[in-house]
């Protein structure tokens, strides 16, 4: 059985959308995995760490036979291979892949929370999402278009094709 998953992608260090394109590719490669939707890139303003430049950031639609967890090993092992390093919280990233959705499921383990805890208060998240489901639910939280007017705050941009 396949699920739909939604993965959420950013990058502002070291060629920010090539970065994204690059982890696309290789999502669309692994194993299990067929990419179903790619969102517009969006340039972002960095939460939580301020001094860093802006991200960008994207979300796509696969679907999956994959388990959660072993998904989740296929997207940190694209990340080590562009580099990625978590020196603190928020810090500036070569590329950094969430799973943000994985079907209707929720689940709450160590390091696997779905949803992302947060994609409910991103609009980094929210509008790419919205773009490429625009009637989703997000489980506990309600529908995405409902949702965003809660980010008006964050700076956002939908960049050129």
């Amino acid at each position: 059985m396949q699920e739909h998953v939604y993965i959420g992608l950013g990058s502002n260090l070291d060629d920010p959308a090539g970065r994204l394109h690059r982890a696309i590719a290789a999502i669309a490669a692994i194993a299990g995995v067929e990419l179903r939707a790619v969102s517009s890139f969006y340039a972002s303003a960095p939460l939580g760490y301020d001094a860093q430049p802006d991200f960008v950031n994207a979300v796509v639609e696969v679907a999956t036979s994959l388990a959660p967890r072993a998904l989740l090993d296929q997207l940190q092992r694209i990340e080590q291979l562009q580099g990625r390093q978590r020196s603190f919280a928020n810090a500036p990233r070569t590329l950094d892949l969430d799973i943000v959705l994985y079907g209707g499921l929720q689940q709450s383990d160590a390091d696997l929370l779905l949803p992302h805890p947060r994609c409910h208060e991103r609009a980094f998240v929210l509008l790419p999402l919205h773009e490429i489901a625009p009637d989703y639910v997000i489980p506990g939280r309600g529908p995405v278009a409902g949702l965003i007017a809660a980010c008006g705050d964050q700076r956002i941009a939908r960049l050129g094709d």
